[in-house]
């Protein structure tokens, strides 16, 4: 029972076995984590660590909510997973960013995760009740701004994970714990370019630092803590037209399966450091560890938003492959994103043919430190 619970709920995260020795994915607990929750990124192949400050900031990079153009910021998410084949497992979530003062910003930020109800019946076939497994992350962080131009963030983040069927004794019990992020971000100021302005960033996020958790006895599983690097350029054509480009990189700083299974034996400190060098294929297979997207977004004016991304990942190392579009429309203080994914690899995606959606909204006072 736990290997099928965890296998199901890292679906997203790992590819399907293949025949090929040098297959050789990574596998951790709480895999939530790792899903992005505003359909602004989603648009963008998942991108966000170095992009403009929004409501959803928390999750990408929090140093960029110093940058907020906004003093208050709140989003809403919902995410429907594995819509091609039950209708109620979800993820979904509520942020709120307030930047409160010119230098400073706080947010919280909870996520949740369902994996849908269970209907439960004895041997006789007959109903004695439901289950709801889920998982949550309620998470609290702090920017500052450390000059004009770079600010830094921490985050900390409570993790409940329940995957118990009460009537069975599938030796599961819930999981609590704890994970912080480290961040920080780059902003350029406008320069002229000759035909155009343009203005760069650049943003690194470690995040979901903490211990191993345990869902049953003499059993430890790795959090999802990952390192994340990006950079962006902004053209500015006029006053209404802005074009910008964006790429990031991802690498899981957790240890490399090996063949002795040693890796299950490292703390959760030591292999965060280890996993830069302990593949067992050496310097290449490191280099297949990390994932790469790159992404563009058309901004018309405060009033509408075109975007695209791709997504890739090695094909021993997960397989993930996809392309994404969206749109965003603003109104005042209101503002609805929405994005859709086409998968391009053998492996099916939990998101593929649904559209995401987000709403955000800004509201006091305006920063105008553009």
């Amino acid at each position: 029972m736990r290997k099928i619970l965890l296998v199901a709920l890292a679906f997203a995260f790992v590819s399907k076995a293949q025949a090929q020795e040098t297959n050789n994915a990574i596998t951790t607990a709480t895999p939530f984590l790792l899903i992005t929750p505003d359909a602004r990124a989603g648009g963008m192949a998942d991108i966000g660590v170095a992009t403009s400050s929004d409501a959803f900031s928390m999750h990408h990079n929090a140093s960029k909510m110093a940058f907020n153009e906004n003093q208050i910021s709140i989003g809403v998410n919902y995410t429907p997973w594995l819509r091609n084949l039950v209708d109620d497992i979800f993820i979904g979530g509520v942020s709120y960013v307030n930047r409160h003062s010119e230098n400073a910003a706080w947010a919280v930020d909870f996520k949740y995760f369902s994996l849908g109800k269970i209907d439960l019946t004895d041997i006789n076939g007959q109903a004695v009740g439901t289950v709801n497994p889920n998982e949550l992350a309620l998470t609290g962080a702090y920017s500052l701004k450390l000059s004009e131009h770079f600010s830094m963030g921490v985050s900390l983040k409570y993790l409940h994970s329940n995957f118990k069927i009460p009537p069975v004794d599938s030796g599961l019990e819930p999981v609590n714990s704890f994970g912080v992020d480290v961040s920080g971000y780059y902003r350029s100021t406008e320069e002229n370019y000759g035909d155009f302005n343009g203005r760069y960033r650049v943003g690194f996020n470690i995040a979901n630092i903490g211990p191993k958790v345990s869902y049953a006895p003499g059993s430890e599983d790795f959090i999802p803590t990952n390192l994340k690097l990006g950079g962006g350029f902004d053209f500015i054509l006029d006053d209404f037209n802005t074009i910008g480009l964006h790429v990031e990189f991802t690498k899981l700083l957790v240890p490399t399966p090996q063949p002795d299974n040693s890796h299950l034996d490292e703390g959760w400190i030591s292999g965060l450091f280890s996993s830069f060098g302990d593949a067992p294929g050496g310097s290449s297979e490191e280099l297949h560890e990390i994932t790469y997207a790159i992404g563009a977004e058309y901004l018309y004016g405060e009033a509408f938003a075109l975007r695209a991304g791709y997504f890739n990942e090695h094909e021993f190392k997960g397989n993930r492959k996809y392309f994404t579009m969206g749109a965003g429309f603003q109104a005042r203080a209101f503002s609805l994103d929405l994005s859709y994914l086409m998968n391009a690899s053998d492996v099916n995606h939990p998101l593929e043919n649904t559209l995401r959606f987000s709403l955000a909204f800004d509201l006091g006072e305006i920063y105008d430190d553009y």
